[in-house]
């Protein structure tokens, strides 16, 4: 038939109508857009088995939906390059179908409107999000494929050996580096030494190792303080010192003077682990997402939830529960600033964005909090954790020369770029328009995948040393990886989502899913037979070597050559000034007379105080079967629990697609003891466990 393309609309046959505001109200169409040389036998197949619900849903092919009473629409749909993962599910689900002339698909919505509001505001400020979105109004919307570009092995040189110190700040600000004079002297002293200037490669990855997201810069630096000594009564009298670092001096001291045995790895890995008993550690880490949530709830939220699961993946751990902490601005707000977006929207995209994630991967998000503050307004804290579970022992941590650096999971686009450095930027109003690249889409039915593949791969020690592309990309977690030794990346091997990106992109790109592991050359071909069976990709981008040095190619040209000591130590400490004065102290004052009953539905009422199970709810608290005291309590199970409980070891039920033969993931006699069950009850267990392993059933009187 030839390639061609198809736009599909789908609506429901009893709409839900929303009031959007007092002049209208708004229905929901879905759209879908298909390129590729499809039969109508392939495309009638599609909308029955994937798109269409037949019982609740109609569907139109290339026409216009327009039932009666529309007054205007707006379609909606992702930028080009956006990652779309709806659109890429349907990709995979018409291989599995057996349909093969699916080329391309893109996701849109239609907002079909009656009355007559501000239609322009509607659509910037409820419908779409400009910095990941377009859209038209009244006329139907093109679908964003991205078109065919060809490949850019263009390397930049930067001027930076022979610039004064102006300059130097002028080319931090120009590409949005976050480096300040002194980080800037130190890659001009770096680069005068060795007689050349940095390509924009090697710039780039400086700037990310060095901001304040990657080495906590702040936390670091030597601070002269000025005030009551540490621990003493305010009216004591001040004193001037030096702390050398808060990160050391106080955070990591405090865990290093307890000395916990219990404590198996801080601070120096993607996540925490701790010992749970002879067999098992939990991994723990939580971690902010605060300014791409801001910008972007959904996807900020979505990513915040997704890097924080890949760190536990990152310590060979299997995530079991998810937590979050969510600080919102007033729901009733009327004076937002310009660029920022209402509060409202806030919440909802990043309850939304965590329900994804979290539901879809199939890992509970067991407790959390929100509140509420007018101070949150134009910044929002959106903290993720995850938990997760590994034998003891089982965490690999060190590359040996001779591995080859494998790289799995998601294909790697313009996705996040300068996500580490945007982390460490000053927002203000400009932010949204200067950063909408750094601000990136998860994809959880792919770390899915990664996952199964991981923990596999642990189980069998295929890998020598592992951790996850977070901020930075392949620079951050290759860089880390051979820090100690050194590595050798051939950057045109990276599987990408589209033609066309430079090097440094390649390099520096923030998509999401993806994981590094050290692998030996002879594991290689094991690796990639487990990768296949959870339809991961996987491919082998270079060699970790006793260099000393990490070293990229792009094909036959050089695009970068970078010291690995300069790189993770070159960076200068930072001196700060401290004061501490005292705070003003309120006097007294009589309090007015008031109405208890009142006051009481008052603070009732208040949205950090009233009842949460509306969210609470969207989450799933009880998947992988570990949760013992669950969210909400009480009789009707509405009333919000203290704390929620979790088993661990029930989380690791057998099951038939991975593991069951690995002496360190089955069900043992210690694991069922641990649960304190009575003797007949373990006895099941065990005898459920022996038979899930050889694929028996199990009858249970």
């Amino acid at each position: 038939m030839g390639v061609f393309s198809l736009r599909i609309e789908v609506w429901a046959k009893d709409p839900i109508v929303r009031t959007v505001d007092e002049n209208a109200t708004v229905r929901h169409v879905r759209l879908y857009f298909l390129q590729g040389d499809l039969s109508e036998k392939d495309v009638i197949t599609l909308c029955h088995e994937i798109l269409v619900d037949p019982v609740t849903e109609a569907y139109c092919l290339n026409e216009f939906y327009a039932p009666d009473g529309i007054d205007h629409y707006v379609d909606v749909t992702l930028h080009p390059g956006v990652t779309d993962p709806a659109a890429e599910s349907l990709l995979n689900a018409a291989r599995v179908l057996g349909i093969k002339g699916l080329h391309k698909v893109a996701t849109g919505e239609r907002f079909l409107i009656t009355g007559q509001p501000d239609v322009e505001q509607l659509a910037t400020q409820q419908f779409s999000n400009p910095l990941i979105q377009y859209y038209t109004v009244d006329e139907p919307i093109q679908p964003p494929f991205v078109s065919a570009h060809a490949a850019d092995d263009t390397v930049e040189i930067v001027p930076l050996k022979d610039v004064n110190d102006d300059q130097l700040l002028a080319i931090s600000q120009e590409r949005r580096l976050s480096l300040d004079l002194n980080e800037m002297r130190a890659i001009r002293d770096y680069y005068q030494g060795i007689q050349r200037d940095p390509t924009d490669a090697e710039l780039e990855m400086l700037a990310q190792t060095w901001s304040e997201h990657c080495v906590h810069k702040t936390l670091r630096a030597n601070i002269t303080y000025t005030g009551p000594a540490h621990g003493a009564s305010p009216q004591t009298p001040t004193q001037t010192y030096e702390v050398n670092g808060l990160l050391k001096t106080y955070i990591r001291a405090a865990t290093e003077k307890v000395n916990k045995p219990w404590v198996r790895s801080a601070f120096v890995d993607n996540a925490g682990i701790i010992k749970f008993d002879d067999t098992w550690d939990l991994a723990f880490k939580v971690e902010t997402h605060n300014r791409p949530s801001a910008l972007e709830p959904f996807g900020g939220a979505n990513t915040g939830s997704g890097g924080v699961i890949r760190d536990v993946l990152g310590v060979s751990a299997k995530p079991i529960a998810n937590t979050d902490i969510l600080c919102f601005g007033m729901p009733d707000e009327t004076n937002v600033p310009d660029g920022v977006l209402h509060p409202k929207r806030v919440a909802s995209g990043v309850v939304a964005g965590i329900e994804d994630y979290g539901n879809k991967m199939g890992i509970p998000t067991l407790n959390g909090a929100i509140h509420y503050h007018r101070g949150y307004t134009a910044n929002p804290l959106v903290f993720c954790g995850c938990l997760g579970i590994l034998p003891h022992g089982s965490h690999r941590t060190q590359a040996e020369a001779g591995d080859l650096i494998v790289v799995i999971g998601g294909r790697t686009g313009r996705d996040g770029l300068r996500g580490a450095t945007f982390s460490s930027m000053e927002m203000d109003t400009t932010t949204s328009e200067l950063s909408g690249g750094a601000v990136q889409i998860g994809h959880p039915i792919h770390e899915k995948q990664v996952q199964e593949v991981v923990l596999r791969a642990r189980d069998e020690e295929l890998y020598t040393a592992i951790t996850d592309c977070g901020a930075g990309g392949l620079s951050s977690a290759v860089g880390e990886m051979g820090a100690e030794i050194g590595a050798t990346v051939q950057l045109n091997t990276v599987p990408l989502k589209y033609p066309g990106l430079r090097p440094w992109e390649i390099w520096l790109s923030e998509a999401q899913e993806r994981m590094v592991l050290a692998v030996p050359q002879e594991n290689w071909e094991r690796l990639q037979a487990i990768c296949a069976g959870q339809d991961v990709e996987a491919v082998a981008i270079g060699t970790f070597e006793p260099t000393g040095r990490l070293t990229l190619y792009y094909g036959e040209k050089l695009v970068g050559d970078v010291s690995m000591h300069f790189l993770h130590d070159g960076i200068p400490q930072r001196f700060m000034q401290a004061v501490w004065s005292a705070p003003d102290v309120l006097e007294d004052a009589a309090l007015p007379e008031i109405d208890l009953k009142q006051t009481l539905l008052d603070l009732l009422a208040m949205p950090t105080i009233r009842s949460k199970e509306d969210v609470i709810r969207r989450y799933d608290h009880e998947v992988q079967g570990g949760t013992a005291v669950k969210p909400l309590v009480g009789v009707d199970n509405h009333a919000p629990s203290d704390a929620a409980v979790i088993v661990p070891p029930l989380t690791l039920n057998p099951s038939p697609t991975r593991g069951l033969g690995s002496t360190k993931t089955r069900l043992r006699n210690s694991d069922v003891e641990h649960l304190n069950v009575p003797p007949h009850v373990r006895h099941i267990m065990r005898d459920s466990a022996r038979h899930f392993r050889h694929g028996a059933t199990v009858s249970v009187a």
